[in-house]
């Protein structure tokens, strides 16, 4: 899973419509799945399934109609249609409600039908457009739960669109950050993390009796860009320092326990897709 990741207008799904040979490019190249997106864009799109990020549904149709209609549109072999039509509804748990008007459709239930009519004819490549947008927590449980599926279970390669950073940390293994149609930074999460954040964070729990102590003497301390208190319940006695890299953590607690400082607990935080994204944007 590779997310493309940015704000609104930062390029996302003009990039999709450029890899896909619905746009033209002004300027460059691009080599998708061997094709050449600007000149043999209806080849490729044979082997290629988008979800855009607002799908066309016809209320009018059922689940069913709408994946036979697109399966001939996609050119999928006839005698293999009601078979893969059928596949999909149980795959994406709709078989119940196949003979069922879209127009009765959860938002959950439409998203499923409109990914299962992305991969009708079994493309190579996926392309997601803001797949969970608008929807509640467990519908947006339910398409985490397929991008993963199409992923591992399918072996797919799934391109995913998205401004919500948490999602692209759960979902990629790969991110491209962008703004302004140009690409900011590119890598696995961890990579991105370890590189653009700005610096460690670690929580420490201290001895309440000392909580002051503590907080004038570490923001004395080389490197401490910041000490608060921890914001999660039952952390009133959890003091969150930012600055402190992994290999400085040995000293710095050495340098509170020489003053006396008694120390319960200590974690790193771990920098987020969030910190990175922040940071290049600054």
């Amino acid at each position: 899973v590779f997310g493309l990741l940015g704000h609104n207008g930062a390029g996302k799904t003009t990039t999709v419509r450029l890899l896909n040979g619905v746009l033209t490019a002004s300027s460059g190249s691009a080599n998708v799945l061997g094709f050449d997106p600007g000149s043999e864009g209806a080849a490729l799109r044979k082997k290629t399934g988008v979800l855009t990020e607002t799908p066309s549904l016809d209320d009018r149709l059922t689940a069913r109609d709408t994946l036979t209609i697109f399966a001939e549109i996609y050119g999928v072999a006839s005698a293999q249609v009601s078979r893969r039509v059928d596949g999909l509804l149980e795959q994406f748990g709709l078989t119940e409600r196949a003979r069922d008007r879209v127009g009765g459709f959860s938002k959950g239930m439409r998203q499923r039908l409109a990914i299962a009519r992305t991969i009708l004819h079994d493309p190579e490549l996926i392309f997601l457009d803001e797949p969970t947008a608008g929807l509640d927590p467990v519908a947006t449980r339910e398409v985490h739960n397929l991008i993963t599926r199409l992923s591992r279970e399918e072996q797919r390669t799934v391109i995913l669109c998205t401004h919500n950073l948490v999602e692209a940390q759960k979902l990629c293994h790969r991110v491209a950050v962008l703004a302004k149609g140009k690409t900011l930074a590119s890598g696995t999460t961890a990579e991105l993390r370890a590189r653009y954040s700005r610096s460690q964070r670690i929580q420490i729990e201290i001895d309440p009796a000392q909580k002051d102590a503590a907080l004038a003497l570490i923001k004395t301390l080389p490197s401490v860009v910041d000490v608060t208190q921890a914001s999660g319940e039952g952390d009133e006695n959890v003091l969150s320092v930012q600055g402190i890299g992994y290999q400085n953590v040995p000293a710095f607690v050495q340098g509170l326990v020489a003053k006396g400082i008694a120390i319960y607990r200590l974690v790193p935080e771990e920098a987020s897709l969030e910190d990175v994204y922040f940071a290049l944007q600054a």
